[in-house]
């Protein structure tokens, strides 16, 4: 008994030093049946390939650059996997609202007063079976060219994933694209009544929607004439804006230039739809599948498990579904159980910020992979910003134990501040420790945003929003981004010494990231221990352990962006026994850039390895 206690507290990452007490075996827990870790590779697909370093404010298309489909070449995509990568995200896929005139091509023109930015929101989707027209050499061919792009990913060995954003669309959706027999949305909704289960807006009855009052003398398009531009967009009766608001006139901070989906939830909170019974926690996508098939269920539910396999069958490999948490847990199961019949292997990644739902909607709502932003990204946040102590790290790991490898890790995305922005720490080299703990801290996959690697600013003005998050709104270069690309070379010819440096950084950490098979097995903090027991050592440092039956790694880094800290670290007598080590003397591998020089000195029992850990520097050890 005392055995499997001491590993259900190991891989719960709590003090090892307790343990060593109780002179007790750990007993290791199986791997992963993939040997292998996940690294995503976020890219905005509409910037990357623009080489045009104008960045004019609310620039148009012509004057500041675009990039398009055909701009992930086979060589694009080989850097990108060498880079230590397995899947990509293409942000910015489906067709959404756009200020550029495409009426030639069929496609309404988009009113300003209602659009974020030039270039539109790629979360303000207007057609959920068409692409973006923006993203093409040819716009009429727009499909059949992302089609070429999905083909050009998987020969390069690359998965692919998209959006899908449930919880709303733009206020002018048109389906002009839908299959036979698709209804497009709210095309047969009773608009004399506010809900209605089968509805799939709801309404504000008697009032028509007004255009929010601006701040700060936001004027649309940065205040450049166009027909449409009159303060006034057309829709009676109001709808319910996207992020929930219930009034005809939103505020000018609500998502006004979307409407939400109803899914079945009536106004007052309640469900109108059949709840899954709490055994099904523990069942898998095919029984939660079989549940739902003679369930009847809102009509908006059936519309996006219809988009979704539309894409998985058009070779897409997953998703990543936005605000996830705003739309019930129930319709999850309902359609992701569906993807998973389709494509078993797909992967399913939810933004979600709540982490009192996060055990619904992995085991309910059968998604893969949740953000661990709340928890993981916001403190590592508040350490780099000299503001938190790793200490905190051991709660949160240890929290997560039974979920640890559903929770994607981040540093950078669409949505969050650049790491080299002075808003965040303005420089990319302090995110280094971080990037090392993200991506060997446990099973779960590794995410980095284009341009992360080559510590990337956004500094621009580009216009809607200000900078230090690269603009999702507006047509824009990305300047050391565009530095690596080099004219389409692909090769990194006009970085910096230092934007070389920081991407042969990552470049090493991910390779390793997706080839050791330890980091697919066993964890365990040692942190504590040595908090505990060993001279010098802090809260500016952290170390923990990964194994499995061919590895054995010791991982310790330095958050310090001006210190170097030198110390005696410690193994606990109880990992020792784990790992069936005799007394003696072994050499350590430094994997990461293989300079360290370290030994494991073990004599009865006691475990010691001297560290000199410089600034911002990481050791993952290999005992060999």
């Amino acid at each position: 008994m005392k055995n499997i206690l001491n590993n259900v507290f190991l891989m719960a990452g709590i003090c090892l030093g307790c343990l060593a007490c109780d002179r007790n075996t750990i007993e290791p827990k199986a791997e992963m049946e993939e040997n292998k870790k996940i690294v995503v590779y976020q890219v905005f697909t509409r910037l990357f390939g623009n080489t045009n370093s104008t960045n004019k404010p609310w620039g148009t298309m012509e004057e500041n650059g675009i990039g398009k489909f055909s701009d992930f070449t086979d060589l694009a995509l080989k850097e990108i996997k060498d880079l230590g990568v397995t899947h990509i995200w293409y942000t910015g896929i489906p067709h959404h609202a756009v200020i550029k005139d495409y009426t030639s091509y069929g496609i309404s023109n988009d009113d300003p007063d209602v659009v974020k930015g030039r270039a539109g929101s790629p979360y303000a989707v207007k057609d959920y079976y068409q692409v973006n027209p923006d993203l093409a050499e040819d716009p009429a061919k727009r499909m059949e060219e992302f089609e070429a792009l999905i083909k050009r990913t998987h020969r390069t060995g690359l998965k692919l994933i998209i959006d899908i954003v449930p919880n709303h669309i733009a206020r002018n959706y048109e389906g002009k694209n839908n299959p036979t027999g698709v209804m497009d949305f709210g095309a047969q909704d009773d608009t004399s009544v506010e809900y209605s289960k089968n509805n799939n807006f709801y309404y504000i009855l008697g009032e028509s929607f007004k255009v929010p009052q601006p701040n700060n003398e936001y004027k649309p398009l940065g205040g450049e004439k166009h027909p449409l531009a009159d303060g006034v967009f057309d829709e009676y009766p109001a709808k319910w804006t996207g992020n929930g608001s219930r009034k005809s006139q939103p505020d000018f901070n609500d998502w006004y230039e979307t409407v939400k989906i109803n899914y079945g939830i009536k106004p007052d909170g309640s469900k109108d739809f059949p709840e899954l019974p709490p055994q099904f926690m523990e069942a898998d996508y095919k029984e939660h599948h079989e549940f739902w098939k003679d369930k009847d269920v809102p009509d908006s539910w059936k519309k996006f498990k219809d988009i979704a396999l539309f894409w998985i069958k058009k070779g897409v490999d997953g998703f990543r579904f936005d605000m996830a948490e705003m739309v019930p847990v129930e319709f999850w199961s309902y359609m992701n159980s569906a993807i998973k019949m389709e494509k078993p292997d797909a992967f399913l990644l939810a933004e979600i910020y709540n982490p009192r739902e996060y055990r619904n909607y992995i085991h309910l709502g059968k998604m893969d992979y949740l953000y661990d932003k709340v928890e993981l990204y916001d403190t590592l946040k508040n350490i780099m910003q000299g503001r938190g102590s790793t200490d905190h790290l051991i709660q949160i790991q240890q929290g997560l134990s039974d979920i640890g490898q559903h929770m994607l890790h981040f540093l950078e995305n669409h949505d969050e501040q650049r790491i080299a922005s002075p808003e965040f720490v303005g420089k990319a080299d302090i995110a280094k420790p971080a990037a090392v703990l993200s991506a060997t801290i446990d099973q779960a996959p590794m995410m980095i945003y284009f341009g992360q690697e080559v510590g990337e600013p956004g500094a621009e003005e580009a216009g809607f929003g200000s900078p230090s998050r690269t603009s999702i709104f507006d047509y824009i270069g990305v300047p050391h981004h565009q530095r690596w690309m080099n004219n389409g070379k692909f090769d990194g010819g006009q970085l910096t010494d230092l934007e070389k440096s920081l991407r042969d950084f990552y470049k090493k950490l991910l390779n390793f990231t997706i080839s050791s098979p330890a980091l697919a097995g066993n964890y365990a903090e040692i942190h504590s221990f040595n908090r505990e027991n060993t001279e010098w050592y802090n809260d500016k440092v952290f170390s923990y352990v990964r194994w499995s039956q061919d590895q054995k790694l010791i991982i310790i880094t330095n958050f310090d962006k001006n210190d170097s800290f030198g110390f005696d670290l410690q193994l606990p007598a109880s990992l020792v026994s784990a790992w069936g080590m005799k007394d003696g003397e072994y050499d350590l591998e430094e994997k990461l850039y293989g300079k360290a020089k370290a030994k494991l000195y073990l004599e009865n029992g006691h475990a010691k390895i001297r560290v000199d850990l410089k600034p911002l520097e990481s050791w993952i050890l290999e005992l060999k």
